[in-house]
């Protein structure tokens, strides 16, 4: 995600000013940090019902897990905000669209063009009538949606190692990816990341290892996290900032990763009865990690994925190298929603209900109507995100003509007939 893109904030932190060689902390008390801000309570909103429909249980696409035409977007209820917003973004995404594959299997480059061209000239104040001349609604599976949140957080850093502090690693020169597909045919698509020893390729160290110092002359430390909870949760979203004692900004985004499974600590932390009702947020997990040091820093060990990262300059991207919008760019899975595709999401909360643009995707955000809401930066946008728990209808818009096609009937390319 933009988890794998860049950071947008005023001010930056010198590359030369960065650590490197330096030994990496021993494990000690955790520094007083601020507090977590609290959730943003949501307004509940009703959504649409979904269409039914018979879907295909385990399908790999949206091609195969069953297709129906949703409600026409003329009856949506789509802010002329929320339509301008996403114009803009759809605006942004166009030229990869027109060009990349979709593995969703519904649609090819040329599909695109038309609304493509036609949004060029299309002023925001038009952004509605656009959406509804160009593109019809898909409800992709059973249309039943999930979304969460992201945004882009900032932490307390120091470029000098004191004790406690978590160090920032950049990539090691001993990680390796490896393409299984060039070895047969049958692992096309896939890989792993390990590293060598001797004449093995074995799993790379997991994050207990690297946190108690296995990395040491093996990779390049560009600054240290004051509070470890914090960067536990800033490697889940995969960048961030660190604010330094001057003030000086350091932006990092996601390099590589360890190639170990990503396992989400707060389901293990409800499943355990840790949490009670007032902290199933990712506010109240951090409230409880600190106050329970010892055994948050063993529970933070069971995800044993751990996040290398780089420099970042330039506004936030996303997983299409392009610049993400906060309130208008959502992650998703490519599989199902053609990455620069705009989707309406009917949820029962009015802060996600409304048009997005896919521009981004997760480790986490698999399946037909998973999706993650990007909320930019600042503490507004962590008091939406990290309480952010919506459920609902999802649509997908897709350029008109495309569901005939996809059936076996009219091409698309255009306009759809009126219904």
């Amino acid at each position: 995600m933009i988890r794998k893109g860049g950071l947008a904030l005023a001010g930056a932190f010198a590359l030369s000013a960065c650590v490197g060689g330096v030994a990496p902390p021993r494990p000690g008390n955790v520094p007083p940090s601020r507090g977590a801000l609290p959730v943003r309570q949501p307004t509940p909103a009703t959504p649409l019902p979904p269409v039914a429909q018979t879907t295909a249980p385990g399908a790999a696409t949206a091609a195969s897990a069953g297709l129906v035409r949703g409600p026409a977007i003329s009856t949506l209820p789509i802010t002329r905000d929320s339509a301008a917003q996403a114009l803009a973004a759809f605006k942004l995404s166009c030229p990869s669209l027109v060009r990349r594959a979709d593995t969703s299997g519904l649609t090819s480059g040329a599909d695109w063009q038309p609304a493509c061209a036609a949004a060029a000239s299309a002023a925001p104040g038009d952004a509605p009538a656009f959406f509804a001349r160009w593109f019809e609604t898909v409800q992709v599976g059973d249309g039943r949606a999930y979304a969460t949140g992201y945004y882009i957080p900032e932490i307390a850093g120091s470029p000098n190692y004191r004790d406690g502090y978590a160090p920032i690693y950049a990539r090691p020169d001993d990680l390796i990816d490896v393409d299984l597909g060039q070895f047969t045919a049958s692992l096309k698509g896939k890989s792993v990341r390990g590293r060598v020893d001797g004449a093995k390729l074995i799993p790379y160290y997991d994050r207990a290892a690297i946190e108690q110092g296995a990395l040491q002359g093996k990779a390049r430390i560009l600054g240290y996290a004051v509070d470890p909870v914090e960067f536990f949760f800033l490697q889940v979203q995969g960048s961030g900032l660190l604010r330094m004692p001057g003030g000086e900004v350091l932006r990092i985004g996601y390099d590589s990763q360890n190639g170990r499974d990503y396992t989400g600590i707060g389901a293990l932390m409800r499943q355990r009865g840790l949490l009670g009702p007032d902290q199933l947020s990712m506010q109240g997990m951090v409230r409880w990690l600190r106050a329970n040091p010892e055994q948050g820093r063993a529970i933070m060990r069971e995800n044993k994925s751990f996040v290398f990262f780089r420099l970042l300059d330039g506004p936030p991207v996303g997983a299409l190298g392009l610049p993400v919008t906060g309130g208008a760019t959502v992650a998703a899975d490519p599989r199902f929603i053609p990455l620069g595709a705009p989707v309406f999401l009917s949820m029962d909360r009015t802060d996600a209900t409304g048009l997005w643009v896919a521009q981004d995707t997760g480790g986490a955000i698999k399946g037909a109507n998973r999706f993650d809401t990007f909320w930019g930066a600042g503490n507004e946008a962590r008091a939406i995100a990290g309480g952010m728990s919506a459920r609902g209808t999802a649509f997908l818009l897709l350029p008109a003509g495309t569901l005939n096609r996809v059936r076996g009937g009219a091409a698309g390319g255009g306009p759809a007939a009126r219904r």
